[in-house]
């Protein structure tokens, strides 16, 4: 599909008022209001049982002041919906309806006046997970993985044709850990031509991403993809997040995108959150992202609507 080439849209965000806010952790806020997500498909289980609670979540993330939602789709691959019994047809139409209930989330909420006051119609993102999501083995956080670039790429490709034709402004490319999926999805964005998308990676220190290769060499080779709306970090510990966007800015000019977690730790010895998640905190600490370099700023597991309000009450030059 080609879709012609348009200015970045995250630009007239960050002409307007300096920074994009991006919204919160979905599969741990459906969590945090009773949805059990203890399986393989995670928050994309909802697509199939309960899609109007992910709605409500987009919803909130909105009224809360989030320039741009992401749809549900992180954990919703065709094989992963399949392996539950459900037909190719059915699978692709799941992946259709996370990128349906988050656009007309949006389109209700700028159609009410009261909500386009100080604001920029918000944007609507696609989730593409890491091949590592799709496994459930928390492989997203090693990049470990069994499948070279081109096996990478193939995997990815029947998603990314399909989210790419879908009304989103934009991809969101996210928890990326490994140098061969970082190649493997900037060569789908290279064959879909007028698309954006964002590269963000989950990385466990100040330097490298999840398998070891550093940031800056991830973020130098995307420079040169003309798609690349914007680079960065995200389901990372926020004390690394400052030190992660210098490396990224020591290579590129673009625009660059953080959300990290909300600084706790998941213990999977009894599958539970620990320490504390202060939202005030979070929103301290964002003015140290944005000093220096981040313009595209939101939250990832353990945050939520809160979040995203201090977030917006403390980055952003309204409209």
């Amino acid at each position: 599909m080609r879709v012609k080439r348009t200015a970045n849209p995250l630009r007239s965000f960050l002409e307007n008022q300096g920074t994009v806010i991006v919204d919160g952790g979905l599969a741990t806020e459906l969590e945090a209001r009773g949805h059990d997500l203890d399986h393989e498909l995670w928050s994309a289980r909802l697509l199939l049982e309960e899609p109007q609670a992910i709605r409500q979540i987009h919803r909130d993330y909105l009224a809360a002041g989030a320039d741009c939602i992401i749809s549900a789709s992180y954990q919703a691959t065709i094989p992963g919906f399949m392996r539950q019994g459900l037909s190719a047809p059915d699978a692709r139409a799941l992946l259709e309806l996370s990128v349906k209930l988050a656009v007309e989330t949006r389109d209700q909420f700028w159609s009410v006046p009261a909500n386009r006051i100080g604001r920029l119609k918000p944007l609507v993102a696609a989730s593409v997970g890491p091949y590592g999501a799709a496994l459930a083995d928390g492989s997203e956080y090693r990049g470990d993985y069994n499948l070279d670039e081109a096996g990478l790429q193939a995997f990815h490709r029947q998603r990314w044709e399909l989210l790419a034709q879908s009304a989103v402004d934009l991809l969101a490319c996210e928890t990326i850990p490994s140098w061969p999926e970082t190649r493997a999805l900037a060569r789908l964005l290279a064959e879909t031509p007028g698309r954006y998308a964002w590269f963000s990676f989950s990385c466990p220190d100040e330097i490298h991403i999840s398998d070891g290769t550093p940031i800056a060499r991830c973020a130098a080779f995307l420079d040169d993809n003309p798609g690349v709306a914007a680079i960065g970090i995200n389901c990372t510990a926020p004390r690394y997040i400052a030190g992660l966007v210098r490396e990224v800015r020591r290579v590129t000019d673009r625009p660059i995108v953080v959300y990290p977690n909300s600084g706790e730790r998941y213990n999977l010895d009894d599958k539970r959150w620990l320490g504390e998640k202060d939202v005030t905190a979070f929103a301290e600490l964002s003015h140290h992202w944005h000093a220096a370099g981040a313009q595209v700023v939101g939250g990832c597991c353990r945050t939520g609507p809160a979040h995203i309000a201090e977030l917006r009450d403390s980055l952003v030059v309204e409209a």
